[in-house]
């Protein structure tokens, strides 16, 4: 997915900013997160506010002119939006046709209905996984939630064995699968390749999921037993609905895109020819825009209208799908902002020049910066935002390969440790009916654990690719 901003740093395209020496800007660097971290966490000043002016902040710490580090950031802004902004509309009105016309719980209710006993925590980390490919990470949440406690309830499981791989497959989706807004800006800032990406995101995912699902989920129910809290159980999309579709169609719907990509990536690897009919076809059928529009638009039809909505309802459901993401945009977009203030103050050339001389390999440097930022700011997005922006100039000499694993690095550091500063941890927390020590103890130590597995196999994948 190419990016403006991305070809503007190639080699020495941008003349920086600043003309700041390395310590001046690495103090402006820590002043401008410092900022950000600050305004976030203490004034609790919304993301988009906080990344605007830590960017501003960067660029007046790092010497640069003020009319130039607006103009650095307002193009970061503009060319992030340009390039996520779409593809996370579209992946919103696809997730919210998913939960409305009842898709998500034919989903959930055919594999529960073939599942029972000592299979039920791995039937809910593949429900979790399926539907957590299209829905950002708090719509899935609020979906799966009545599920995973009506399960618990009714088959008499610890709520931690049934929850914590549906957390799982959720948060691994987010972190590491575009078209989520994460793996999607890091993709646009290293100008990886999207469908190499996502073939190497599953590969990493499914034994991560594994690990911190099912597996851990075991030591999880003993460590916290809670009963499923009564008032958390509302009520499901579809007990509104008179019919509601089938369940190979919904499958076939929301996996529809990631083969599309998936396809493409292929036809690059085996055809290899940018002038080949083949590959100028896939090339168009594999991209991101194309493969979700066409998702959405069969979406439409194979989830939709079998649900028995008329064309008022569709479109009252693509508004209504639009509205949330409104704030994720503006986050994702302040967040390219920033990187792009990172860049052009000579940040990331800095960067590039000092982890020359350390013996530090670029993936791991990548995970550590996304694992500070997340622990700072509790947000794994704009972890992932500003780690990309710092390792950008680190992929200019890398394989296509070696830059989508480097993608997934800053994925997995930007899951790490999940505490009171992050949302997610809270929303977990009161849904579970969970003191803040039990979520530490369940929900934060899953996310570690995503955090590192799936570090850990990016960095196992590096040597042998």
């Amino acid at each position: 997915m190419p990016s403006l901003s991305v070809e503007m740093l190639a080699a020495d395209a941008v003349e920086p900013i600043t003309s700041a020496g390395h310590a001046q800007l690495g103090i402006a660097v820590l002043a401008g997160i410092a900022v950000i971290v600050l305004l976030i966490t203490k004034f609790k000043l919304h993301a988009f506010l906080a990344l605007t002016i830590g960017s501003l902040a960067l660029g007046a710490f790092a010497g640069a002119p003020l009319d130039k580090a607006i103009a650095s950031f307002t193009a970061g802004l503009g060319s992030t939006v340009a390039g996520v902004g779409v593809l996370i509309a579209l992946g919103a009105i696809l997730g919210k046709l998913l939960a409305d016309s009842g898709g998500a719980d034919q989903i959930v209710d055919t594999i529960l209905a073939k599942a029972g006993g000592r299979s039920m925590p791995w039937a809910m980390v593949l429900i979790a996984s399926v539907i957590g490919l299209p829905l950002f990470f708090e719509v899935g949440i609020v979906l799966l939630i009545p599920v995973v406690l009506m399960v618990a309830k009714r088959g008499s499981y610890s709520l931690m064995r049934i929850g914590i791989p549906a957390l799982a497959g959720l948060s691994v989706m987010h972190g590491l699968i575009p078209p989520h807004p994460g793996p999607l800006v890091a993709i646009d800032a290293v100008d990886a390749n999207l469908g190499i990406t996502l073939a190497l995101g599953v590969l990493v995912a499914i034994p991560t999921v594994i690990i911190a699902g099912p597996v851990f989920s075991k030591y999880a129910a003993k460590w916290v037993d809670v009963p499923a809290p009564e008032k958390m159980m509302p009520q499901r999309p579809s007990e509104d609905l008179e019919k509601r579709p089938g369940f190979g169609v919904t499958v076939a719907t929301v996996l529809l895109p990631v083969v599309m990509m998936l396809a493409k990536a292929l036809v690059d690897i085996i055809v290899d020819n940018p002038e080949h009919t083949v590959q100028r076809v896939f090339d168009v059928v594999g991209s991101p825009l194309i493969a979700l529009l066409a998702a959405v638009i069969v979406g439409m039809f194979t989830l939709g209208r079998a649900a028995g909505f008329t064309k008022d309802r569709l479109s009252t459901t693509v508004e209504k799908s639009l509205a949330p993401i409104a704030g994720v945009l503006m986050i994702v977009g302040a967040g390219g902002g920033f990187k792009q203030t990172l860049i052009d103050s000579g940040v990331g050339k800095m960067v590039l020049e000092i982890s020359k001389d350390w013996s530090i390999p670029a993936l791991l440097l990548a995970w550590l910066i996304a694992v500070v930022i997340r622990l700072a700011t509790g947000s794994a997005t704009v972890a992932t935002i500003s780690a990309a922006g710092l390792v950008a100039p680190l992929a200019a000499d890398m394989s296509d390969t070696h830059t989508a694993l480097l993608v997934l690095a800053i994925g997995a550091g930007s899951l790490f440790f999940s505490h009171v500063n992050d949302a997610g941890f809270w929303l977990v927390k009161e849904y579970f009916g969970m003191s803040v020590g039990q979520t530490i103890k369940t929900w934060s130590v899953m996310e570690t654990i995503i955090s590192v597995v799936a570090g850990g196999f990016v960095l196992l994948l590096s040597l042998v690719l």
